[in-house]
């Protein structure tokens, strides 16, 4: 019938369970009405005045806490693919590599170290909402424009707080 919470506190009760709500130093700075009422990068309903606005950077759902921090908290720093498809132009030593984890986002500069099947992206400018499952395609570029060289499925992510 479309209600999804009737259905998570039939299989997951605890996820309506009050808890804490700490700051990213692990100070109790308020508290939460469960944390099936929160996701990663939220904003809004956090009912928590800050000269900065607070993000959820991370939900602990052991421990039932949700752990705000500022936006910069949220930056994905690394990203691991499984799966690569390279193609034929692909130079392994070459530091002009930049990748794109959206089809409409931009182009993000990025260290590539490929292992088998697999990579590990460093990110080298700020980016957010990453995910697992999505996918990863890697790019180089010249005077004649914008090349792809290949990519992956993203199957983690991590920055400071938070590892999918």
């Amino acid at each position: 019938n479309g209600d999804y919470a009737s259905v998570i506190n039939k299989y997951r009760p605890t996820s309506f369970k009050k808890g804490d709500i700490l700051n990213t130093k692990g100070e109790v700075i308020g508290s939460h009405e469960g944390i099936i009422n929160y996701t990663i990068g939220q904003r809004k309903g956090i009912r928590i005045a800050n000269k900065e606005p607070f993000y959820v950077v991370k939900i602990d759902a052991k421990k039932n806490k949700i752990i705000v921090g500022e936006k910069k908290d949220l930056y994905i720093k690394k990203i691991y693919l499984k799966d690569l498809n390279l193609l034929k132009g692909f130079k392994k030593n070459s530091d002009n590599f930049f990748v794109k984890v959206r089809s409409t986002g931009r182009l993000i500069k990025a260290k590539i170290k490929l292992e088998k099947n697999a990579a590990e992206i460093n990110l080298e400018e700020n980016e957010i909402g990453i995910s697992p499952g999505q996918a990863c395609v890697f790019y180089s570029k010249s005077k004649f424009g914008d090349k792809v060289l290949g990519g992956g499925w993203i199957m983690k992510t991590v920055n400071k707080y938070l590892s999918t």
